[in-house]
């Protein structure tokens, strides 16, 4: 098991079998999306997600009982839908609306939400978590992490490669019902599964600040 502080990354075995059932409800009702469904408005995610749940509590152990799900994105790989994700760092959150603040921007819109790549230093006191529907053998496109890349600051794209190569790269195998829980800023990848089998993972970023000058949180 990898360390959180140290490196970034931490598995939690079983943490939250109660809700599988309710999730897989949920996933159920979306149609697959080849980029991952962006999820917001389900009435009965929030409950769900919140601090005093199985789900909720690991993240609110890592960054306190003010943590908040403020992103939910579900991906659904397969063998007709298996594609790869080169390293990369999570850059953008989700806000209500846009207001000019200093240090936030660029803009953008993904699935119909406004997204905005917000300083760094409110991305370090964050946390990512992906919840496990389905077993994810090393053949089967688990995540890969680069271990204390969150340390590094943003990295910019022509120093990825070295800063990876640095910390080295963990594969974050899971089974069903696993928690894996990480700094949101951390370097990740994922690759084409070998063997493809379904692998369904609903990753949900979590804050607990408050954004400056207006700015809100859209929340899930």
């Amino acid at each position: 098991m990898l360390t959180f502080e140290r490196d970034g990354a931490e598995r939690f075995p079983l943490a939250a079998m109660d809700v599988l059932g309710e999730i897989e409800a949920i996933a159920s009702r979306l149609a697959p999306d080849r980029a991952g469904i962006r999820l917001h408005g389900i009435a009965e995610l929030p409950a769900l997600l919140a601090p005093g749940t199985a789900i909720g509590g690991v993240a609110a152990g890592a960054i306190g009982p003010a943590a908040r799900p403020v992103r939910a994105i579900l991906f659904d790989k397969t063998a007709t839908a298996n594609w790869s994700l080169g390293w990369h760092q999570d850059r953008t959150i989700v806000v209500a609306e846009r207001r000019d603040v200093d240090g936030y921007g660029p803009w953008t819109i993904k699935a119909g939400l406004l997204h905005v790549a917000p300083p760094f230093d409110l991305l370090a006191h964050m946390v990512t978590l992906r919840m496990h529907l389905d077993p994810v053998a090393a053949d089967n496109a688990p995540l890969l992490i680069a271990p204390g890349s969150h340390h590094a600051g943003r990295v910019a794209e022509e120093d990825i490669d070295s800063v990876v190569g640095a910390c080295g790269i963990a594969t974050c195998l899971a089974e069903r019902g696993d928690v894996w829980l990480y700094s949101t800023p951390i370097l990740h990848a994922s690759e084409v599964a070998v063997r493809p089998q379904r692998r369904r993972v609903l990753q949900v970023d979590y804050a607990a600040e408050e954004l400056p000058g207006g700015l809100e949180w859209l929340g899930i």
